[in-house]
């Protein structure tokens, strides 16, 4: 099977960002995808990340100024809410903290990306807000590849071995990393082969 239709299937797959609704080509959905990374960059599963974003969205909470407003209390209900209990005491401080240092220093998230000199500058920017690590910066910045123009993070190893598994080039591994990261977390990992998307493109499927 061709490349071309590996890659139609993949363009199939959502996203995160895209689930949760977001056009991160709009400045108020690069701060709520921002504040999603930092969900989903937790040892936590992938579904309480996303059910817990849906509350702080229903919430209103998803800017940084209605996230300091709202309060440690109200954060930590609305992370109780979606699930996120193992870390909703620590995650309600770090996001009180992330939020009043980005308006503090930046005043916005796009303004960290316009002050940053390069691709690394920008991490190192992105890494100095406490309880933001290197796994929500990754996440974080690549579905904003080709919409930040130093939104250049390394590409995942995960995205790398299932790509290589399709047969898929560096440029598209790159351009499908997100869909490929996801494929990996929800397939590869879990050994849900049998249900995989691309399952008919994967040598290492073929082989079983």
């Amino acid at each position: 099977m061709e490349s071309k239709d590996i890659e139609r299937v993949l363009a199939q797959i959502p996203t995160y960002a895209e689930e949760l609704g977001l056009d991160l080509r709009c400045a108020k959905d690069r701060f709520k995808w921002f504040l999603a990374s930092i969900l989903f960059a937790k040892r936590i599963s992938a579904e309480i990340a996303k059910r817990t974003y849906r509350v702080f969205e229903e919430r209103g909470l998803t800017t940084p100024e209605a996230i300091l407003e709202a309060g440690w209390e109200s954060l930590v209900e609305a992370l109780d809410e979606g699930g996120y209990v193992r870390y909703d005491f620590s995650t309600a401080d770090r996001l009180l903290d992330i939020c009043e240092k980005l308006l503090s220093k930046y005043g916005s998230i796009d303004a960290v990306h316009q002050r940053a000199k390069d691709a690394q500058d920008l991490e190192r920017r992105l890494l100095e807000f406490k309880g933001v690590g290197p796994t929500a910066v990754s996440i974080f910045l690549r579905e904003l590849r080709r919409i930040w123009e130093k939104a250049r993070p390394q590409v995942s190893q995960y995205a790398v071995c299932v790509g290589r598994k399709l047969g898929l080039g560096e440029e598209a591994i790159e351009r499908y990393e997100s869909q490929l990261v996801r494929i990996h977390l929800e397939y590869c990992k879990r050994g849900r082969c049998s249900k995989c998307p691309v399952r008919a493109f994967c040598t290492e499927a073929r082989g079983r």
